[in-house]
């Protein structure tokens, strides 16, 4: 049973009435910039033709997964902190861990926030591999990236991600989910037990372990494209392309989309290792309670920059989406 009294847990964003109605502010308008950037995304992506693509059909999921941080994850953050105000004690069962009582929603909403994060990073790594394959091997793209292997390994990235986000429930019984008072979100952590066994801290290592692979892998292909966009550029600047040259080379939608690519890679990895730092510091027994809930809201933020990254770098997205909006903003006008 946690303590909620604690000082520790009276956190920089929580400890006045001010702080506390200013951090509902944010995440409230989290949720909005959340589906309303994503929903945006997936409608281009959908209505669309040009993005009728495999790299559009990895957007899409990307956009999925982010909206459902926006509908599951942020808004349970909400109901327990305006309950917290409202009532001026926090809901029963953000008191107790999952394994301590019949039904935990942290049973679901942990698990969501995971999986998300796991499917937002392969995603990422997928939508690199895409473009490394337009950049480096132009000749080779229409045949080794199809539109068919691109949805099964969509599939296979939801299916692995969220596998491996119930992967600690189901292999120890010494791991558990809670509201958690610092990051005021759903944490994985210790059940009935007061200190860290070997296989829960081992199971608890395997997520920053396995999203520092793939992001590191990530960033390593995207210096390799850019290091060929870079070359490829020189070597336009000194020789005239002819037909056949230009025909082996990379289109500029595929330079610039490698450079979106890049660019989302950047602020992905940028939002996760706060939290990884955490996780690691946290089994290793730091409790970090302030430090934790900007790592969270941090990586939580991320799931509303993808449809900024691509209305700033890419200029079809950006054409697509004021069309989308146009009827909203000419209805608008009317009524004035």
């Amino acid at each position: 049973m946690l303590d909620r009294t604690e000082p520790a847990h009276c956190t920089v964003c929580c400890c006045t009435l001010a702080n506390k109605i200013l951090m509902v502010l944010f995440m409230v308008l989290l949720i909005f910039a959340i589906l309303f950037g994503n929903l945006v995304t997936l409608a281009v992506v959908l209505r669309t033709k040009h993005f009728h693509t495999p790299q559009g059909y990895l957007k899409a999921s990307l956009a999925v997964a982010d909206l459902a941080v926006g509908i599951f994850v942020v808004p349970l953050s909400v109901y327990a902190e305006v309950y917290l105000m409202v009532a001026d004690s926090a809901p029963e069962w953000t008191s107790y861990n999952s394994q301590l009582v019949s039904f935990h929603p942290c049973n679901v909403i942990g698990p969501i926030f995971a999986g998300c994060t796991l499917v937002s990073i392969t995603t990422i790594f997928l939508l690199t591999i895409e473009r490394s394959i337009a950049v480096l091997r132009p000749l080779h793209k229409d045949s080794v990236i199809t539109r068919k292997r691109t949805t099964n390994l969509i599939v296979l990235s939801w299916v692995g991600s969220f596998f491996l986000a119930v992967s600690p429930m189901i292999f120890s019984s010494e791991i558990a989910l809670e509201y958690n008072p610092c990051s005021r979100m759903c944490n994985y952590a210790l059940g009935t037990i007061g200190e860290f066994p070997s296989q829960a801290w081992n199971i608890l290592l395997l997520f920053p372990m396995f999203d520092f692979t793939l992001l590191g892998g990530t960033v390593v292909i995207n210096i390799i494209s850019l290091s060929s966009i870079r070359q490829h550029s020189r070597r336009r600047k000194h020789l005239a392309e002819s037909e056949r040259q230009s025909s082996s080379k990379p289109t500029f939608s595929d330079i610039k989309a490698a450079k979106t690519i890049g660019t989302l890679t950047l602020a992905f990895t940028a939002s996760f290792t706060p939290i990884a730092v955490f996780v690691v510091g946290n089994v290793l027994g730091n409790k970090w309670c302030n430090f934790s809930f900007f790592a969270f809201w941090i990586l939580a933020t991320n799931s509303c920059w993808n449809v900024i990254i691509y209305s700033v770098r890419d200029q079809k997205f950006r054409l697509c989406a004021h069309k989308l909006l146009m009827p909203f903003q000419r209805k608008n006008s009317t009524k004035v």
